[in-house]
């Protein structure tokens, strides 16, 4: 049986192999979802000019263009349709400058088996449903600031406690990481404007997570190379969802480079020093910290001495020494704020 809720949702493929279209169509109308297949690029730009559709899927090596080329066109006139990317080989994949450059949400290769293209496809309706209901929000709330603003607050509690109930392991999380952030940001000194940034995009930082398969986010055995790229991928989904409401922009930097290191083998842009915005630095200190020391199925939490030399030894490799050296101060002597964040969050579980 289909899918209502999948059903409103419409995608284009563009392939100029007839088999692939066929196969997926087949495929994705089992699965619940409209589907429409173009062997002609160009036939395909139009189409959505005149149409809307939701997810785009389309392979990179196309005659008479390729598909970086369709995207350049398409990217002109609708910034919002959800791009997969298909490839004959990863190492014929598009350079990763012009993945982002194009504002591409994925890609995987050409496979028989298309259930790693369905994971990416549950992924993006996820990430497009929920840009859906901001859309809707800030649309509908525009009339006055106090509505606005009271609507943005209960907008981030639903989510972000969307993604906070998957896993009991880490509820909660978001809730510190947003006071370990604001403790440091008032320890540096940062006016209200600041604090209240760190604030929220503490509490936001990992919404991206509600577009990643539950099979992945929970799973308690080692990840795949395949599943951990997935889950690599939650800052710039939650950026994505993001990025339909003005009233988000301050967080999305937080949002989308909380997992950059210092050194630059971070993700998802690989930026490195002061090119990493200043709040997610703060809020990469705050993520790694709570990590370290909330209890994991996998392992107990690590002690506090452990922990600080962990610090130590990643300052300027992934954490920005001079803001790290703030956090060990705090940790060397005021760790009672620190227990009193703990003690507030993990009573509640």
């Amino acid at each position: 049986m289909q899918n209502q809720s999948e059903n409103q949702y419409k995608i284009i493929g563009v392939d100029d192999e007839p088999g692939v279209l066929d196969s997926l169509s087949v495929f994705l109308k089992r699965a619940g979802y409209h589907f429409s297949g173009f062997t002609d690029p160009l036939e395909a730009i139009e189409k959505v000019k005149t149409e809307h559709f939701d997810l785009m899927i389309l392979d990179y090596i196309m005659t008479p263009v390729h598909g970086d080329q369709v995207v350049e066109e398409v990217r002109k006139f609708n910034k919002d349709i959800y791009i997969l990317l298909l490839t004959g080989h990863k190492d014929l994949a598009p350079p990763l400058e012009t993945i982002r450059k194009l504002d591409i949400q994925g890609y995987c290769e050409k496979s028989d088996k298309l259930d790693q293209l369905l994971l990416l496809v549950e992924s993006g309706i996820k990430s497009i449903s929920q840009m859906n209901l901001i859309r809707k929000i800030n649309i509908e709330l525009k009339d006055t600031y106090e509505k606005l603003e009271q609507s943005y607050m209960e907008t981030i509690e639903t989510l972000r406690l969307a993604v906070d109930a998957k896993d009991v392991y880490t509820r909660g999380h978001s809730d510190r990481v947003s006071e370990y952030s604001v403790l440091i940001g008032k320890r540096l000194g940062l006016s209200e404007d600041d604090i209240k940034t760190l604030r929220i995009g503490g509490l936001f930082h990992d919404i991206g997570k509600i577009g990643v398969p539950d099979s992945i986010l929970l799973k308690d055995a080692k990840l795949t190379d395949d599943e951990y790229s997935q889950i690599k991928n939650h800052p710039s989904i939650g950026a994505h969802i993001l990025s339909t409401a003005t009233i988000f922009s301050n967080i999305i930097p937080i949002v989308k480079h909380h997992h950059e290191k210092y050194n630059g083998t971070g993700y998802p842009s690989k930026l490195a020093g002061e090119s990493i915005p200043y709040h997610a630095r703060i809020a990469a200190i705050a993520d790694a910290f709570d990590a370290m020391t909330s209890k994991r199925p996998y392992r107990d939490e690590i002690p506090l001495e452990k922990v600080k030399e962990e610090f130590r030894n990643l300052l300027g490799i992934q954490f920005d020494p001079e803001i790290g050296k703030v956090f060990l101060d705090i940790l060397d002597h005021d760790y009672n704020e620190i227990m009193r964040i703990q003690s507030k969050y993990y009573s509640q579980l």
